[in-house]
């Protein structure tokens, strides 16, 4: 009798595993295509730079619906990894204060310092090669927004019994895959691939901190945010267009 109940637990894991997936990967399309299209159609240009007001709150929006969505996976977060959430309040307070001062006067004061990219190509530049300061308030609620389903990802998994190794392997091919959509945007091929590889490192590290690092996802949304910080400085250091 328990060999048939433990078949049919692992059968429903694996049914509600297969459902997550899809309406993660439903998620992202359409968040994406909505961002390259819907919002274009509402006289809204595509760009962090450009409108980051109205990015920001699209981006509010999807965190709802993901939060919403994924709400009863992360009630289970404590179950499935070695710590509880906030047990450490001021590590936690701390953390939050320091990571927040820190990426304010990042986007306020020191990418104002650097000079301005010298830009000869004739084709257009990525946004990221010429972010402003306002380019990091939509940037740093979408990274929160892709933090969420990733999170999603990562306790799912975790609820049908795969190992960390294994949820790693898939979370990285899952995260860099995904990244491919930037192609949608006009990107370059090489900033695409660029991107994609990125994610399936960061894929691999997040589902680590998520699980066995107490403020996991502290440390992995800054690390997610300080990424998109060096790419957008390093072009200030070295200015040679990547075409």
């Amino acid at each position: 009798m328990s060999g048939k109940r433990s078949k049919r637990t692992a059968g429903t894991q694996r049914t509600e595993l297969k459902w997550t997936l899809a309406q993660l990967a439903a998620i992202w399309t359409v968040s994406d295509l909505g961002y390259y299209f819907l919002l274009p159609s509402l006289g809204h240009q595509p760009n962090y730079n450009a409108g980051p007001v109205a990015i920001s709150l699209y981006y509010i929006f999807w965190l709802g619906i993901a939060v919403i969505t994924f709400w009863p996976l992360y009630r289970t977060w404590p179950r499935y990894g070695t710590w509880s959430t906030f047990e450490n309040r001021l590590t936690s307070y701390l953390l939050w204060c320091l990571s927040f001062a820190t990426c304010a006067l990042f986007a306020a004061y020191v990418l104002p310092a650097f000079p301005p990219i010298d830009w000869k190509e004739s084709w257009n530049p990525p946004e990221i090669r010429v972010a402003t300061s306002w380019y990091f308030l939509p940037k740093s609620i979408e990274i929160l927004f892709q933090q969420l389903l990733v999170v999603a990802l990562v306790l799912a998994m975790s609820a049908a019994r795969y190992n960390l190794r294994q949820i790693s392997l898939y979370c990285a091919l899952v995260f860099g895959a995904m990244h491919v959509l930037l192609a949608f945007g006009g990107v370059p091929t090489g900033y695409v691939i660029r991107f994609m590889l990125s994610a399936t490192a960061f894929g691999y590290l997040f589902p680590y901190l998520l699980l066995r690092v107490p403020n996991g996802l502290a440390y992995s949304y800054i690390i997610h945010w300080a990424y998109y910080a060096a790419s957008v400085m390093l072009p200030h250091i070295f200015a040679t267009p990547v075409k």
